[in-house]
């Protein structure tokens, strides 16, 4: 293994940051390519069928510029469609990231949970399976809500948002059957950490949970063996368009990205 080689985390928008902080934690020497797929944002308001096409195609592109060791989709949306679709397409471990229901249904104390994520992910059979294999004696309440995934852009580019939008954004998951009584959400998009505080100020009688620590650790055990540079090295973003939003230099530059590159 070329101790240069990156690992790969791709995901719509700036979500997939909150997937690469942690990773960062673990492995600060690693080399980092985030992309952004800016062009075909946001994936939640597209149709499945064209996401199982989209992304094997930009994930293609980006391992032949970029020859990574190991990609991450970084988007719960890609992952619950196109996951299976990416491993056959590439010869390289792929990592996905799937709604947190088993930790959640492991701290609720109601069996009441809600998966808070976009439209597109919160419809996903795989979401019913994670909930059959994790969760059997749990109701799981679900919202998609896409003006979360812009004010967590907005936010990252440096926008004023507020606690009244983020709740207004996500009420209609308490205002359901049973609502009332989620005591743990799942935040089952990766642009929802971003806005973590807002959630808990906004609805401060429940629990979050998001599985980036989780990808994280997956990450290190996949990598354990392979040899890192022996200095952190400069991130590269990549974008496929023009973002609606794009991450303040200041925030980019804390997960260690300092290149900007368009695929």
């Amino acid at each position: 293994m070329d101790p240069s080689a990156p690992i790969l985390f791709f995901d719509s928008g700036v979500g997939g940051l909150s997937v690469l902080a942690p990773a960062r934690a673990l492995l600060p020497n690693a080399p980092i390519v985030y992309a952004a797929d800016s062009a075909g944002f946001p994936y939640g308001k597209r149709t499945e069928a064209e996401i199982a096409s989209r992304v094997p195609a930009l994930l293609g592109r980006l391992v032949e510029r970029f020859h990574p060791r190991l990609a991450v989709i970084a988007c719960n949306t890609a992952s619950t469609i196109a996951l299976d679709h990416v491993r056959s397409a590439l010869d390289l471990p792929v990592v996905g990231t799937v709604p947190a229901i088993k930790p959640a249904a492991e701290m609720s104390r109601s069996r009441v949970i809600g998966v808070l994520g976009t439209e597109a992910t919160v419809r996903q059979p795989y979401v019913d399976d994670l909930a059959a294999r994790f969760a059997a004696d749990c109701t799981i309440v679900r919202h998609g809500s896409p003006e979360l995934v812009e004010l967590a852009e907005a936010k990252l580019a440096g926008d004023e948002i507020s606690v009244a939008e983020v709740r207004a954004a996500a009420q209609p998951l308490f205002d359901g059957p049973q609502g009332e009584r989620i005591d743990t959400v799942v935040l089952a998009c990766t642009h929802f950490p971003l806005l973590e505080d807002e959630l808990r100020s906004a609805f401060p009688q429940v629990d979050y949970v998001d599985g980036g620590a989780g990808i994280a650790r997956r990450i290190a055990y996949l990598t354990r063996e392979q040899p890192w540079p022996s200095e952190p090295t400069e991130g590269i973003l990549v974008l496929t368009g023009p973002p609606a939003h794009r991450p303040l230099d200041s925030f980019l530059a804390t997960l260690g990205i300092g290149q900007i590159l368009t695929l």
